[in-house]
């Protein structure tokens, strides 16, 4: 009787921890840093900011001071011409960096991939300002921007051009000034990975392409671009959610200047949150911000689903 007391224990052991249990439980253990960093740092303050969004609270007031105003920090953005100009400037930013940077990279992967020795190191130089601090960057492309001594600015003077723009001083160029450099830092990034789309294409349907007489520019239109769909759907959608997040070389070339001329939206949640401290409003405008890079995604998402259907 003892012993089938013991078996029994010892068999209640081994069901109620077993090796498949202990396992778990570390596996378990590992994930549970990544867990907090993840709840900490990502879910909480996204609720958060939520729920400062109808509020009114001063940063350094501490939470005593917060108040409770419901949807009035999203009626406030109606009369709020900063946030429209704002808007404009974001949208019109995205309208034309992610159109042009997303073609000038397709046409360079296509003359790297079929016309040019050495695609390697082509490869590395595009792609070296991709990974260079923005900051640096930001730099260099200030110095070529000046408005006397910057060589972009000499060379038109050296072309007959008396009054060349003043670039980031002047409220006409400032924004288009940033969108040459946004799209001439990441067209490395787009061109590698539309080089690697490339090489899932069968060099086959190519060489029945030219068999039946499609000339380079008919197998470009009618072969690359249509089998690069996947590929192209997934960096326009990347590259409008980081136009909608522009906000270092704006704060370091022109501060949202001048006049607002190069203000975007994260510009304008970083100037109501940390220069004026309004948390509140700032948190309202981030989900504003949100809502439209879900939506312009969503359009375009939808847009490559319809078209593929078709």
């Amino acid at each position: 009787m003892k012993t089938a007391i013991e078996q029994g224990k010892r068999t209640g052991r081994r069901r109620g921890w077993n090796e498949n249990r202990k396992e778990a439980l570390y596996g378990w253990l590992f994930l549970a840093p990544e867990a907090v960093g993840i709840i900490a740092l990502a879910i909480f303050p996204i609720f958060f900011s939520l729920f400062l969004s109808f509020t009114n609270w001063n940063l350094v007031g501490g939470f005593e001071k917060m108040e409770w105003v419901g949807l009035s920090n999203f009626e406030k953005m109606v009369g709020d011409s900063k946030f429209w100009k704002a808007l404009e400037n974001n949208l019109l930013y995205t309208a034309i960096t992610v159109p042009v940077g997303l073609f000038m990279a397709l046409v360079m992967a296509v003359l790297i991939h079929t016309k040019v020795y050495a695609k390697d190191m082509f490869k590395i130089l595009f792609f070296i300002p991709y990974i260079c601090s923005t900051v640096a960057i930001a730099a260099v492309w200030a110095a070529l921007y000046h408005p006397s001594s910057g060589p972009i600015n000499q060379f038109l003077l050296a072309l007959g051009i008396d009054q060349p723009p003043k670039w980031l001083v002047d409220s006409h160029y400032a924004i288009i000034a940033i969108m040459v450099i946004a799209i001439w830092q990441a067209l490395g990034y787009q061109m590698i990975i539309f080089l690697a789309g490339m090489t899932q294409i069968s060099e086959d349907v190519y060489e029945s392409a030219r068999i039946d007489g499609a000339s380079g520019i008919q197998q470009f239109w009618y072969i690359t671009i249509p089998m690069l769909a996947p590929t192209t759907l997934f960096l326009t959608i990347t590259t409008i959610i980081g136009s909608f997040k522009v906000f270092d070389l704006i704060k370091f070339l022109t501060d949202g200047g001048p006049n607002d001329a190069s203000t975007v939206l994260v510009y304008r949640i970083y100037e109501e949150g940390f220069i004026n401290y309004n948390m509140g409003y700032a948190s309202a405008l981030s989900w504003i911000l949100f809502l439209l890079v879900i939506a312009v995604t969503s359009v375009t998402w939808i847009a490559q689903a319809r078209e593929k259907r078709g």
